[in-house]
């Protein structure tokens, strides 16, 4: 376990959970926009 630690530095996880944070976001705003140009046809 304490190898795992090594290998992956706080850093890298801060930045993982950020860019995994910001793709949901982005794919749940392309997702409204998509649903919201749906409904007004």
């Amino acid at each position: 376990m304490k190898d795992m630690e090594e290998k992956f530095p706080r850093a890298l996880w801060v930045r993982l959970i950020i860019y995994v944070a910001v793709g949901h976001v982005f794919a749940a705003f392309v997702y409204l926009l998509f649903s919201l140009g749906a409904q007004g046809q």
